[in-house]
């Protein structure tokens, strides 16, 4: 029974946020089937990469984000604001960007990785808030 009351709860996306400063690290918030809603704070670029399996949804809880893609030499760009998301369909490389401070709410599979196929320090594991 735990669990369900557990689920069942209102999350405040605002409070969430206000609970971490670090950038680039997402952090768990809830669990729907095999996917994680994920809370994230973006500035700066991140790394190229791709996801073989893993759709991921970007939705843009404030500021601005940028979605740099890169498919057989041809390259584009999505941009999203607040109320806005972006889906990187799996096998697509791409590349965050945020100009100013953004506020994400991810939704991925659980197996994401955050730098997909790229070997990189800023590989995190997501901690639950």
């Amino acid at each position: 029974m735990q669990a369900h009351m557990n689920a069942t709860r209102v999350v405040s996306l605002a409070e969430k946020l206000a609970l971490f400063e670090d950038t680039w690290s997402p952090k768990l918030v809830a669990e729907v089937n095999d996917m994680y809603v994920k809370l994230v704070k973006l500035e700066g670029e991140f790394l190229w990469h791709d996801h073989d399996w893993e759709d991921e949804m970007f939705f843009v809880v404030s500021g601005r984000l940028t979605i740099r893609f890169r498919v057989d030499g041809a390259e584009w760009e999505s941009v999203a604001g607040p109320g806005e998301f972006i889906v990187v369909p799996h096998g697509i490389e791409h590349m965050p960007v945020c100009a100013e401070p953004t506020q994400i709410m991810l939704f991925e599979p659980k197996a994401t990785v955050n730098t997909g196929n790229a070997e990189s320090e800023r590989r995190t594991e997501p901690e639950w808030l």
